[in-house]
């Protein structure tokens, strides 16, 4: 596993100062920020140590029980529309024997007491980890607090504890037949010694594994749910900010200062790292001010600025030609590739790429700040660390951390976006505002501000080679994986092994389930001069895609079907061979295709396994054509998380991962020229509409195995699927995404 740090890696490279005049491109250099202390695990074994019990015990740091018997729970992890708030609920729930519909979940403040990752050291809500990770945690937790709330029943009542037990929201004396609320004893527990000895219940669960409902569903439907573009604070001035065209430059003079200061409302002209801002009464009137700003931005000496002639095409190429370059190989390895492709009966190989993708998340970020008399920061804002975002803070404002408090609301969209890859984040800015004007700031991106801002899921690259015997089995397997994920570019090579390997630029094409007596995966590292980060299922967003939709293309060669081909692959997992078995009992037997349909369209099927996260995933989809573009009708997924806690949680997550899934792989691509992403807001970047979405059949398997991730490995195994059902129905390989980019035509 791949231990990252709270420290950036190397500074981008760039090219020359720049002197432009007005507002154009992107901007992707760092200055001194924090990022997560993120972890991504290469096997689901070692995800599970990353937990730990250091804190589960801290009762009075997680649960209030108020009179009235509602339960407050503060959370360590973050609410995104995944259901994390429900899921950890129902799982204290089912300890300390309450009803789920007591709970009301916030998100815990920045404090050690909420670090459950990294054996008690760290949080983070990201790469699936936060219940396979805390599932004991937090069962020790409801255990630890149901135990306090019978000791204090047994202290009112003058029995020995062990004549006492519960039912849910209450104490129970079965013997006179008393029953006292939670809410009358939570005081009297509170004030006694937390027991370290409370274990969770052994037997049947009366919670866990059933489909409870979201615990934030009315909030939302009524419109009371808070988002951090929501807050206001009394006396705030409102700012909206202009980034320097590329990275690296910084504003000089602004030239119109004057007239700026002269339109209605605004407040004054700021100069930031890297960004013009106006402050004004109201958002509205500070966006069209800065939108008029003509500023002459220059670029400091030294300083890195993505180069004028970056292109995606010319990035793509720069990978390219690294594709037969030497590499340092994943630890998965075995036997001698290179030797056994010579040996080989017949060679396959192939090159597949994708492009570079925005979050595009709905709700653009925003930071709300207050300096306050006593000497203390106030910071609202969506993230996914608050240690990180409160380390930060005090680096900005010059406080001390334990003076800052980080207040996290909802997140609209997440899955990698809410962490700061640097110091240009509307919270730093917010704070230097602030401070400037002593007022509290409330800043707001703009959605081409977002898009100019983003850290972009990378551009992926990859070339394959497969050997295989007379008998059409696969013998060698050889990856070349030239490029960078978030992990090498965020925290450099040398916290990634000897040699180093780049676990977020492999994870999908090295690990696969497949029994190949030789193979080798290879990264070699080709730095991107943007920014890159997390992006939903990280690598295995597009390594899945290259590698399952390769292995149709091998099995072709091998004259053998998809399916008979990976299950002779599979043969000694019995895991995977249950999880095929379930995708195709689900979606009513393997049919390939072309086949007509009911509705008289021509259709095929194409299939996809991905192992992301600590859990395996089958999928399923089936295609047709119209107007030169794939239409997918529907998905079968089949998911086998090793252990459930909410499977009406898991379905909703298997959904939006296929949406998100299938819209990236359809029409999602921010393409570079001239240094400038092309795309800017959703009128150029195109995403998967209500109408085309397809449905979505989902089937959990819970085999035992250690428990998996949930909120994205549903993402990987949709665009092979795709792709393998459109060579079905074409005879065409695809293998540069978007899909929409490709004319289709019928075999």
């Amino acid at each position: 596993m791949t231990r990252l740090d709270d420290a950036l890696g190397a500074a981008l490279q760039g090219d020359a100062p720049l002197n432009l005049s007005r507002r154009a491109t992107l901007a992707a250099g760092f200055g001194g920020g924090l990022l997560l202390a993120l972890g991504i695990p290469q096997r689901a074994a070692r995800a599970q140590a990353m937990g730990g019990l250091a804190h589960a015990r801290k009762v009075p740091s997680y649960l209030t029980i108020r009179p009235d018997g509602r339960i407050l729970l503060q959370n360590p992890f973050a609410e995104g529309g995944q259901g994390i708030h429900t899921a950890v609920a129902q799982i204290v729930a089912e300890e300390l024997d309450a009803e789920l519909t007591a709970f009301e979940v916030v998100v815990a403040p920045a404090g050690p007491d909420y670090q459950v990752l990294f054996n008690g050291t760290r949080r983070v809500t990201g790469g699936s980890f936060s219940i396979r990770n805390t599932f004991a945690h937090f069962r020790v937790l409801g255990a630890t607090a149901r135990a306090m709330l019978l000791a204090a029943g047994a202290q009112r009542l003058g029995v020995p504890v062990g004549e006492l037990g519960t039912e849910p929201g209450f104490v129970i004396h079965a013997a006179t037949g008393r029953r006292i609320p939670y809410g009358e004893l939570a005081e009297a527990a509170a004030a006694l010694p937390v027991p370290q000895d409370a274990e969770p219940k052994t037997g049947a669960f009366r919670l866990i594994g059933t489909p409870q409902k979201r615990l934030d569903t009315r909030a939302k439907s009524t419109g009371q749910a808070q988002y951090g573009i929501d807050m206001r604070v009394d006396g705030m001035l409102q700012g909206a900010v202009l980034h320097a065209p590329r990275a690296g430059a910084e504003p000089g003079e602004v030239l119109n200062e004057a007239a700026l200061k002269a339109m209605p409302g605004v407040h004054s002209i700021h100069r930031l790292p890297g960004a013009v801002a106006v402050l004004a009464d109201s958002f509205w009137r500070a966006k069209k001010a800065v939108e008029a700003a003509e500023v002459a931005w220059t670029a400091l000496s030294g300083q890195p600025v993505v180069p004028q002639d970056f292109s995606s095409a010319g990035m793509r190429e720069a990978m390219r030609a690294q594709a037969d370059a030497p590499g340092n190989p994943a630890n998965d390895m075995k036997g001698d590739a290179p030797a056994a492709l010579r040996t080989a009966a017949k060679v396959v190989t192939a090159d597949y790429d994708a492009p570079y993708l925005a979050h595009a998340q709905l709700e653009p970020p925003s930071a709300t700040v207050r300096f306050n008399a006593d000497g203390t920061l106030d910071v609202w804002t969506p993230n996914q660390s608050p240690e990180a975002f409160q380390g930060i803070a005090a680096r900005e404002s010059g406080l001390a951390a334990e003076k800052i408090r980080i207040h996290s609301p909802l997140l609209g969209g997440f899955f990698g976006r809410h962490f700061t890859y640097g110091s240009i984040h509307p919270m730093n800015q917010a704070i230097r505002l602030a401070r400037a004007v002593e007022r509290p700031v409330k800043v707001i991106w703009t959605r081409e501000e977002e898009f100019a801002r983003d850290a972009y899921r990378p551009m992926g690259f990859v070339r394959l080679r497969a050997g295989l015997d007379a008998a059409g089995k696969i013998t060698a397997f050889h990856a070349t994986v030239p490029g960078e994920g978030p992990v090498a570019k965020h925290f450099g090579t040398a916290r990634m092994g000897n040699p180093p390997v780049d676990s977020s630029a492999v994870e999908g094409v090295a690990f696969k389930p497949y029994a190949i007596p030789n193979h080798r995966v290879e990264w070699v590292h080709v730095p991107h001069p943007i920014n890159v980060g997390f992006w939903r299922s990280v690598g295995h967003s597009m390594n899945d895609f290259f590698y399952e939709a390769f292995l149709d293309e091998v099995a072709e060669a091998a004259g053998a079907d998809p399916l008979a081909f990976r299950r002779a692959h599979l043969a000694g997992s019995p895991r995977h061979l249950a999880l095929l078995d379930a995708v195709m009992d689900l979606s009513g037997g393997w049919r390939r295709g072309p086949y007509e349909a009911p509705d008289g369209t021509r259709r095929a099927r194409g299939l996809a396994m991905a192992s992301p996260f600590g859990s395996e995933v089958a999928t399923v989809a089936e295609v047709s054509l119209r107007g030169g573009e794939a239409v997918v009708h529907e998905f079968f997924v089949a998911i086998d998380p090793g252990r459930v806690v909410n499977p009406a949680i898991i379905k909703a997550q298997v959904e939006s991962a296929a949406c998100i899934g299938l819209s990236s792989a359809a029409f999602e691509e921010v393409v570079f020229e001239g240094g400038q992403p092309q795309q800017r807001n959703f009128d150029s970047y195109r995403i998967l509409s209500r109408a085309e979405m397809p449905k979505v059949q989902v089937r959990i398997i819970e085999s035992g195995a250690p428990m998996g991730g949930v909120g994205e490995p549903g993402t990987p195994g949709v665009p092979p699927a795709v792709a393998n059902a459109i060579a079905a129905l074409t005879g065409r390989r695809i293998r540069s995404l978007p899909f929409g980019k490709h004319r289709l035509g019928e075999a």
